[in-house]
């Protein structure tokens, strides 16, 4: 799954790709972060992805971020510099939604 409009999310790369366990291949972690019943198991729906994507959005995982730097300003400054690139990715993509 990837974002094609910039974001500035703990667990979306900055290519717009998103890290989450459950898009994750299946089987066990080599690093043994995730249990393998967190990762991808083919009884998952798009339903199960969509909601797994909004939590991850609204409650982002700051022990494993694919955005290093988003995730440091996540924990650091939530309300203050996080929250402004956030707004502006937000302006930005309102902005461009009807190209």
């Amino acid at each position: 799954m990837k974002f094609i409009t910039e974001i500035w999310h703990p667990n979306v790369d900055k290519n717009g790709d998103v890290c989450i366990s459950i898009l994750h291949e299946p089987g066990e972690d080599k690093y043994g972060y995730e249990k393998p019943e967190e990762r991808w198991l083919p009884i998952h729906s798009v339903e199960t992805i969509m909601i797994s994507v909004i939590l991850m959005l609204a409650d982002p995982n700051g022990d494993s971020p694919a955005n290093v730097d988003a995730a440091k300003e996540w924990r650091e400054d939530r309300n203050g510099e996080f929250k402004r690139k956030v707004a502006r990715c937000v302006r930005k993509s309102q902005e461009t939604a009807f190209e």
